[in-house]
């Protein structure tokens, strides 16, 4: 193997060595300066150097290898902040957060889900599709052999029967925008 006597390193790599020789240092100082710790700037560095080394020819190839050993500098550096997940000691009478009261919209899962076994099997099937699995009236009317204001109609009518049968059954109560506020737990009927 031809190797370059000052370096013993493969002639394709001199420029990498040469390039790494005059820049290292102030690679090194910035790192440090970002980091704040010269001992994780020194690992990031040699990621650097790994990472100018694995360029070969084409970092000799390179019109300012300064300018692209900083650049991957800077990458290095927010790959490694973003992969690092700090540590930090909690204190020992740490009390665990409140939590926040449930929406009264989110309290209703079980209510609608005995609700919906409720009605007859057309407007369940419309409110499942539309509501809950998001296909559109349009798909919904085809599949169902329907024209589309038909399958709209539908679609209303079982809406308010679902809002009749929460209101009785759930105590379900609506603020002054039609949107549900608040229900009262009542037993499953």
């Amino acid at each position: 193997m031809n190797t370059s006597p000052a370096t013993d390193t493969p002639p394709r790599f001199d420029c990498v060595v040469k390039a790494w020789r005059a820049h290292e240092a102030e690679l090194l100082a910035y790192l440090s300066r970002q980091l704040q710790d010269h001992s994780l700037a020194q690992d990031v560095l040699q990621e650097v150097f790994l990472k100018s080394m694995r360029a070969g020819q084409g970092f000799c190839r390179l019109d300012n290898p300064r300018a692209w050993l900083f650049q991957v500098a800077r990458t290095t550096l927010v790959d490694h902040t973003r992969l690092a997940k700090p540590w930090v000691d909690l204190p020992d009478d740490l009390v665990a957060p409140v939590a926040e009261p449930r929406p009264a919209v989110d309290a209703l899962n079980a209510c609608l889900s005995r609700n919906l076994a409720r009605l007859d099997e057309a407007d369940r099937a419309v409110i499942e599709a539309c509501d809950l699995h998001g296909q559109t009236v349009r798909d919904f009317a085809q599949t169902h052999g329907l024209s589309l204001s038909a399958a709209k109609s539908r679609l209303l009518r079982a809406r308010q029967r679902l809002r009749q049968h929460l209101v009785a059954h759930c105590g379900v109560q609506f603020d002054e925008h039609g949107q549900v506020c608040c229900h009262v737990a009542m037993e499953a009927t």
